[in-house]
């Protein structure tokens, strides 16, 4: 199972710093499997090529698996354990090895070269041989691939043989200038989506390999549902969790609910419509235009969604987004082009690392503030610090509130439970409607409840929203 990746970046040895792996040596490891080589065939000032050798060990496949029931199809005879594709063709199991060998280089760590480590540089991957079971040029072209896909053909036989034609094999070559860590991760991510047969229990903790590998990209992938059903081995629960998260760090993709079917025409892209998470944040847009403010909080702020609709609004002078995660903020950072700001524009956008349950002086003075899927991640003992922290210390002159409608959930065919596995509660309308009498009245606010999303005569909107009003302000 083979995997190359070339540069002609000069001096192109430098892929060897950025891999962390020195190119005159064969760099060994063991892995649950078998064991992973790196080697570099071709090192000098022009052209450099870092090869990745899995060498897969059948009876150490099976070990691996703990005896558990492999989460795609299992092989149909007997002997399926030992002979199969598994040591030729690249699969989760060479994505699995790309991630422990190359650990720094995927999070864009080079404690040598660190300044390219965050350059685009050009770039060549090939994979000799990759089970295809899906289009690699509808997955890799909108990352900035140009994509080569070489059917691999059939031994030779007689024509009308029915196994004359093609394989379910492909070599697949990309060609692009892109960060290695970006390209890296997309290897991670891709692979598996194309052999779609995964060869370890896919458990919870899955999603957040996916997110991470997936940040700053898979959000906004236009085969995003595809990709995330496939890379979680069809398990709907995760799938929903993980298109929840993605759909919450980035308005601007397209909610699809989790189809009951498992087949290929189930995973079609659908026609394009609004998505909820568009519709919650053109919402809250529109409740801050109203409100008439021109200094605003967005907190909890995340990847900056929410940050990057106000910052085309020219009405709001200063933007500061909140967030108690250091990883989110740097997220925030690069999606907002901070360090490319022009200078007039300095100032303008701020963010800030603070958690809600503390009071923070910081927050204190501003017009409005948005709490947009905030409160359902905070634990319930922990809430009345945060409405403490919000509503009696900084008090904004408008808050805005927005939650999951937990009577919604029924509509979402295969979601069990909450909408995402980091959500400690969910309200009702009802518990909504008396979280908010309550705060209103202990702090000294109106306020008016909005329901967001498609309306359900029975079960109401998916998303509810409140406008916090301070009574002086007002």
């Amino acid at each position: 199972m083979l995997l190359t990746v070339t540069t002609t970046h000069r001096p192109a040895t430098d892929l060897g710093y950025l891999l962390v792996k020195h190119p005159d040596k064969v760099h060994s490891f063991d892995v649950p499997t078998g064991t992973a080589h790196v080697l570099f065939p071709d090192a000098g000032e022009d052209r450099c090529t870092a090869a990745l050798l899995l060498d897969v060990d059948p009876q150490r496949l099976g070990a691996a698996r703990g005896g558990r029931k492999q989460q795609a199809a299992p092989e149909s005879f007997t002997l399926g354990q030992y002979v199969n594709d598994r040591p030729y063709a690249a699969s989760s199991l060479l994505a699995s090895a790309l991630a422990k060998v190359f650990r720094s280089a995927l999070r864009g760590e080079s404690r040598d070269r660190p300044d390219l480590a965050g350059e685009p540089i050009p770039l060549e991957i090939h994979v000799p041989v990759l089970r295809c079971k899906g289009d690699p040029i509808a997955l890799f072209e909108p990352l900035g691939w140009t994509v080569t896909v070489r059917p691999i053909p059939l031994d030779d036989v007689p024509e009308g043989h029915p196994l004359a034609g093609d394989s379910a094999y492909a070599d697949l070559t990309l060609t692009g200038t892109l960060r290695l860590a970006d390209a890296l991760n997309h290897l991670y991510v891709l692979l598996p989506v194309l052999d779609d047969a995964k060869h370890y229990w896919v458990a919870p903790d899955e999603i957040d390999k996916l997110l991470r590998a997936g940040e700053g990209w898979l959000s906004g992938h236009p085969e995003k549902v595809f990709i995330t059903r496939r890379y979680l081995a069809h398990r709907r629960s995760l799938a929903a969790s993980a298109l929840e998260q993605l759909d919450r760090d980035d308005p601007d993709t397209v909610d699809a609910p989790v189809d009951t079917a498992a087949d290929e025409e189930a995973e079609l892209p659908v026609a394009r419509k609004q998505s909820l998470a568009e519709q919650r944040r053109d919402a809250v847009l529109a409740a801050l235009a109203e409100s008439g403010a021109t200094r605003v909080l967005d907190l909890g702020c995340g990847g900056g969604a929410l940050l990057g609709a106000l910052v085309k609004d020219k009405r709001y002078a200063e933007i500061v987004g909140t967030d108690v995660s250091s990883r989110a903020l740097e997220l925030a950072h690069r999606r907002l082009h901070l360090d490319r700001v022009p200078e007039r524009q300095r100032g303008r956008v701020t963010l800030w690392q603070s958690a809600l349950t503390y009071r923070d002086d910081r927050l204190k003075g501003y017009d409005a503030a948005v709490l947009m899927e905030v409160v359902e991640h905070v634990d319930p003992p922990r809430l009345p610090a945060l409405e403490g922290s919000v509503f009696g210390h900084a008090r904004p002159a408008t808050v805005v509130v927005t939650t999951p409608n937990a009577e919604y959930n029924v509509l979402y065919e295969g979601l069990t439970g909450m909408r995402h596995s980091d959500h400690r509660f969910e309200w009702t309308r009802a518990e909504f409607a008396d979280w908010t009498a309550r705060m209103a009245s202990a702090h000294g606010y109106d306020v008016a409840i909005r329901g967001v999303g498609d309306l359900d005569e029975t079960y109401g909107n998916p998303t509810q929203m409140a406008i916090f009003t301070r009574k002086e302000a007002a």
